[in-house]
């Protein structure tokens, strides 16, 4: 059995309301399954380093062709071994066997997690200085859910409608708020993504 540092659980439950995805392995056991665009090598490399054993291998560079504009895109692929923590996680993150904001999500909310969410899948616009935590197709609840547990931590933030799905919008202001709960731990590489 692996034991994990609360550290290491933040990173992992950032990612999986990030880029990562859970798959379920067996009843009581789920994998996390990493990956990261062509150029966020060191971020993957981060992500393995930090979670220490529960990885295994190294990153593997792949290579995708879309399916509409043909374009190929290159990215990275890493996965963690299997475990009943990982599959503790799966239940609350997918209980119907699709990607879900918990109703709890609060409990879950550091500066870290926040900051590993907001390198998957958040957006910095330097030309007006306000910021975007893209949360994909969820529902206007879990929406609501997401803006809530980020207020509770001082952050001011306004939730976005997109076509698919909605965002989490940042203006100028709570963007310097954010920027200084998470400037710690931005990796260098993906420090574009908060205000300097």
């Amino acid at each position: 059995m692996i034991n994990l540092t609360k550290r290491q659980k933040d990173i992992l439950i950032g990612t999986v309301l990030g880029d990562a995805y859970l798959q379920k392995t067996g009843q009581k056991n789920a994998r996390l399954r990493l990956e990261h665009g062509g150029k966020q090598k060191e971020y993957i490399m981060w992500k393995a380093k930090e979670l220490g054993n529960l990885i295994q291998g190294k990153p593997k560079p792949l290579k995708r062709v879309h399916p509409i504009t043909k374009k190929t895109y290159s990215y990275w692929r890493h996965q963690s071994q299997s475990t009943p923590y990982l599959g503790k996680l799966h239940k609350i993150f997918y209980p119907e066997g699709k990607k879900t904001i918990p109703k709890d999500l609060e409990k879950y909310m550091s500066p870290l997690m926040l900051s590993v969410w907001y390198m998957d899948d958040g957006y910095y616009y330097q030309e007006d200085g306000c910021g975007y935590l893209y949360l994909g197709n969820v529902s206007e609840d879990e929406a609501k859910i997401v803006s809530e547990a980020i207020n509770n931590m001082g952050i001011g933030n306004r939730i976005y409608s997109k076509k698919k799905g909605y965002a989490i919008y940042f203006p100028v202001s709570q963007m310097k708020i954010l920027s200084k709960k998470l400037k710690k731990h931005v990796i260098q590489s993906l420090m574009y993504k908060i205000p300097s």
